[in-house]
């Protein structure tokens, strides 16, 4: 006879909904809990979320937000948002996967079946998210291998695929500008575009499949298949490696960094403040932003991750712990990056505004014409693009991992059954690697902004943030949800979470959503098909903005142009 269960193992609606998705009661959850496994550690669970949270956007993205937006005066929205939206939504999806113990889906089925859609919209993000950001580790393992040759060869231009205008490094641009061939080009910049991408002219002609891309990107796919193919019993180790070494290299690149001339002057460039740019709506837009996509907000992966936890794990000190991790982590990466790009601006004797980049242009460009300048260069650049490597395959294996665990807990008994989660596992790796071959062909890159610009949309997120609120504020109750985490942890959470579930998190994120028009429009539309790109912007369903589109057909501008942030 199996003994009851004590009275913290839940409210009894949750209790009964578990009973009757089974087949007998309380032993049947017993076997199903079994077979679906916890995590061996706490710290598995740690370093699962941490490398899920931690990510690229770390790196590339919130060091170039703060210089554009103010120094040190972007920590102000920042901050404030992570206070008022972050971090309460942030327990409000792990507690809520600890205490039911499923999925992004089930567990909103089973806590508030009003907001069950909640659930299925998270995953089809999250889905859309795993085809098209691993393709951005299928360029970094393509730099990766053409970073062990004797010269690294984006910093000449005696490679085959190289134009006359192209301009080697050595050069002090200020001083030798009169001397430059028009239309210039640096080999960084050639390599990227002429030899990865073969960049077409538009997104109408998007050309044959890259082999080489598509044999890094199946690489890619193949590692993240091994990683998941056991569930967290694999997860759980593989994070060990994943989740840490980006910090080995993120250290090395940081004090390498220090040592160069001009990373004094880097650094003030990313710190200094500058008070009047709180005025501006997009500064608070890209604060907001930044924190939902750097948390892994309403993807469903932290409910998923934080299912696999034991009932009584305290959930509530892990979550500050993460955040606080995250957000130091991007912090510090900020040091690690301007302090190469101020060194590379003192090189050519330029501003840092005109070699600071955010997103791939940093990745792809900035960064390896910065390590081709420094001795060494084939160490630098392995060590960087191991480190982005690392970055994004621990968010890409453990969003598939949210997303197994979401489908498997639908339909436990279906597919927790002799190999049938590898095989759908195995069938959703290849589908997502086939659907991704449209993004190594010449004109993939247009298709990657566009799944970039509207499959995981900040406007999608905001909104999705808001009925998260709802739901547990107002409808299942944000007292009740509290006295949940009581159960589970022995202590209730500090008031102020009820008061953000309920009021201040809601009322924040919708007036953020009121104001995504403010936002200008991404510069890939320019460059791509106006009637392309209009019918895909009339007819998508998460369209956050209303692109202002050209009346025709632009040609092909430098690359740069397409990835630099502050351009726009």
């Amino acid at each position: 006879m199996v003994d009851q269960p004590p009275a913290q193992q839940g409210d009894p609606l949750l209790n009964s909904l578990h009973q009757r998705s089974l087949l007998n009661g309380k032993e049947a959850t017993r076997v199903v809990l079994h077979a679906r496994g916890q995590w061996a550690s706490k710290a598995e669970f740690l370093l699962a979320v941490a490398g899920q949270i931690i990510g690229l956007g770390n790196v590339w993205r919130f060091p170039y937000l703060c210089y554009k937006n103010g120094g040190g005066v972007f920590f102000i929205p920042y901050l404030l948002f992570l206070v008022l939206c972050g971090i309460p939504l942030f327990l409000l999806e792990t507690s809520l996967g600890q205490y039911t113990s499923l999925g992004g889906v089930s567990a909103w089925r089973a806590i508030c079946p009003l907001f069950g859609g909640l659930g299925y919209a998270s995953q089809v993000i999250i889905l859309h998210g795993c085809v098209y950001y691993i393709v951005i580790l299928a360029w970094a393992l393509y730099y990766l291998a053409h970073s062990f040759q004797a010269e690294l060869p984006w910093s000449h231009c005696n490679n085959t695929w190289n134009t006359e205008s192209c301009v080697s490094f050595g050069l002090n641009l200020t001083a030798n500008a009169s001397s430059l061939p028009e239309n210039a080009t640096s080999p960084v910049m050639e390599f990227w575009e002429r030899e990865v991408l073969r960049l077409s002219s538009n997104l109408d002609e998007l050309g044959p499949v890259s082999w080489k891309l598509a044999l890094c990107l199946a690489i890619v796919w193949l590692v993240c298949y091994f990683c998941v193919w056991k569930g967290v019993k694999s997860t759980g180790k593989v994070v060990y490696l994943t989740a840490t070494f980006p910090y080995v290299m993120l250290f090395v690149l940081l004090v390498r960094g220090a040592t160069l001339p001009g990373a004094a002057q880097g650094i003030i460039y990313y710190l200094k403040p500058n008070h009047t740019r709180l005025a501006d709506p997009q500064v608070w837009m890209d604060a907001g932003t930044q924190v939902f996509f750097s948390y892994g907000i309403c993807l469903g992966s932290l409910t998923a991750l934080g299912s696999y936890n034991k009932f009584n794990n305290d959930c509530y000190k892990d979550s500050f712990m993460l955040c606080l991790l995250n957000s130091g982590t991007s912090f510090l990466a900020g040091f690690a990056i301007f302090s190469v790009l101020g060194f590379m601006a003192e090189e050519q004797g330029v501003d840092i505004g005109a070699v600071a980049q955010s997103g791939p242009g940093l990745a792809f460009i900035a960064y390896p014409r910065a390590v081709a300048m420094m001795p060494l260069p084939q160490l630098w650049a392995v060590c960087f693009f191991l480190m982005i490597i690392m970055l994004g395959l621990d968010t890409q294996f453990v969003s598939l991992e949210a997303l197994m665990t979401s489908v498997t807990d639908l339909y436990p008994h279906l597919i927790r059954r002799g190999h049938r989660r590898e095989l759908l596992l195995l069938l959703v790796c290849i589908v997502c690697f086939l659907m991704g071959l449209v993004m190594v062909t010449p004109g993939g890159l247009y298709v990657f902004q566009v799944y970039d610009h509207f499959s995981c949309s900040g406007a999608s997120l905001l909104l999705l943030s808001i009925c998260q609120s709802v739901a547990i504020g107002w409808v299942y109750g944000a007292e009740r949800f509290s006295a949940n985490i009581r159960d589970m942890t022995g202590y209730s959470p500090l008031p102020v979470f009820r008061i953000c579930w309920k009021y201040l998190t809601p009322a924040v994120m919708l007036r953020q959503l009121t104001r995504c028009d403010l936002l200008t429009p991404q510069r890939f539309q320019r460059l791509c098909s106006p009637t392309k790109i209009s019918s895909l912007a009339s007819h998508s369903s998460a369209r956050p903005y209303s692109p202002a589109l050209p009346l025709s057909e632009k040609p092909k501008e430098q690359i740069t142009d397409i990835i630099q942030d502050h351009m726009t």
